[in-house]
């Protein structure tokens, strides 16, 4: 009778570590997918782009409140005019975006979005604060760090001297290099307006590993 009730309570908790394992690998895979298919679809954005411009709105609030999984990538905003004629904007994933950003050292390909919204940045990186891509002054980026290689989860591995590459929505591409790296408070601000001595900077400002400060990459175009 002993030896029964035992070889029952062995065989429940066989079938719940089982589950449980079933149900971890399941998880893991999911998020091995997401990741995989959110990097890809940026990676090849990012290769084709060539800096398309125009004056039409951004529909981004518009769009974003729909299923922005269902969205291709490559869609185009139109806007007709009174006249008739149409502008086309280029978006990614149904948000406006301002350019592209290249990090070799940590394979980062991804647009940058040219609103912070919760749902912009649950898709690629924004443009937070500044004067605007490849202009004079510093531009801030943000992007979350899902340490999991998404977004700037990577940023911790950069280091002073590794190159950024931004290409804005006039075609233009510059080469940016970093030149400092530290952490910060969340509340911290005093370095979005800083005297860059005409040149465009950029700073990419994301979460650190424990979420309790930010990571801050200031760099600097050649």
């Amino acid at each position: 009778m002993f030896e029964s009730k035992y070889s029952k309570v062995l065989t429940i908790i066989l079938v719940i570590v089982i589950i449980a394992i079933v149900g971890l690998l399941g998880f893991l895979g999911y998020d091995y997918y997401q990741n995989y298919v959110v990097t890809k679809d940026a990676s090849e954005f990012v290769d084709t782009f060539q800096g398309e411009v125009s004056d039409g709105e951004s529909e981004e609030n518009t769009v974003a409140d729909n299923n922005t999984n269902d969205t291709n990538p490559f869609d185009q905003i139109k806007d007709t005019t009174g006249t008739g004629g149409s502008n086309t904007k280029r978006t990614y994933k149904g948000f406006g975006m301002l350019g592209t950003m290249e990090i070799p050292a940590t394979n980062f390909k991804y647009p940058i979005l040219e609103k912070v919204t919760k749902k912009s940045i649950e898709t690629a990186v924004a443009f937070l604060y500044g004067s605007g891509l490849n202009q004079p002054g510093n531009s801030v980026i943000i992007g979350h760090n899902y340490r999991n290689g998404l977004f700037f989860s990577n940023n911790k591995k950069l280091k002073i001297g590794d190159k950024i590459y931004i290409t804005d929505n006039n075609g233009t591409k510059l080469t940016y290099t970093i030149y400092n790296k530290f952490e910060t408070t969340p509340e911290d601000t005093s370095f979005y307006q800083r005297d860059t001595g005409g040149k465009a900077e950029v700073t990419l400002s994301t979460c650190t590993d424990d979420s309790k400060a930010r990571l801050i990459i200031c760099a600097k175009a050649e």
